[in-house]
């Protein structure tokens, strides 16, 4: 059940490399800081799962992207703080020795572990519906660990109607039969390939893979550096991509 998928017609805002000036605001769900962007009218809405980096500048720009470049479909996006204050160092990928591999195993094994962040987010969007009662609809996006997070929040019960894993980090192909949304995943030239093939095959569900495979993991999340063009080119890309699936499922 693969997508015949084609970019949204919506016009990405000028894409900042450095010193990106936030659009939103900070708010505090469920005892956690929580980035809010878009307008509180916006029927629409979308939980972003960061990576294990937490907020960075090219993250916060991408929500601000989703929540107002179509005049016609606008979006609440919400990135909540899920390890309070405390994210991996960014210093410590790729863990190219044995003291950043033991620090991202650590905190993997410890902060990161999926299952302690699957098992809030019901609770974060029941908050937030509480507040917004115009909210119809809810998607889903993760970067990179935060992809696993979406993965597993996508199955039966799940309060979400849509899901995207950009360059998602854990992929298993044994995830992929439970998921009972559309879901769209976006990875990057360091995903497994045959691990994400084989995730789709066990998809049930409409679906859609496209494969950016000149970019590294993290390109639409922390690890981008927009001051190179290419990578600038392909972060849109990936956002009008995530934004026309939102459009289609939402």
């Amino acid at each position: 059940m693969a997508s015949q998928h084609s970019l949204a017609c919506c016009t990405i805002p000028p894409v900042i490399s450095e010193g990106y000036e936030p659009k939103g605001e900070y708010i505090t769900i469920d005892g956690l800081k929580t980035y809010r962007t878009g307008p509180a009218d916006a029927k629409h809405a979308i939980l972003v799962v960061f990576d294990i980096f937490g907020f960075f500048p090219q993250t916060i720009q991408g929500a601000d992207i989703l929540a107002t470049s179509d005049k016609d479909r606008k979006y609440q996006v919400f990135i909540p703080d899920f390890f309070e204050g405390n994210p991996a160092d960014i210093s410590w990928y790729p863990p190219d020795n044995e003291e950043k591999g033991k620090k991202l195993g650590a905190f993997f094994a410890g902060p990161a572990a999926p299952a302690k962040t699957v098992s809030r987010i019901p609770k974060i969007v029941d908050e937030i519906n509480s507040k917004n009662s115009g909210i119809s609809s809810w998607g889903i996006l993760g970067f990179c660990w935060g992809g696993k997070v979406t993965n597993l929040s996508s199955t039966e019960g799940t309060k979400f109607k849509a899901a995207v894993s950009a360059h998602p980090a854990m992929v298993d192909p044994a995830d992929a039969p439970k998921v009972t949304i559309p879901y769209l995943m976006l990875p990057s030239k360091d995903e497994d390939k045959e691990a994400v093939k084989a995730w789709q095959q066990g998809l049930k569900v409409k679906n859609h893979v496209e494969l950016f495979d000149d970019q590294i993991h993290g390109f639409m999340a922390a690890r981008s550096n927009l001051s190179d063009a290419r990578v600038k080119e392909e972060y849109i890309r990936g956002y009008k991509t995530v934004l026309s699936w939102f459009h289609e499922n939402l």
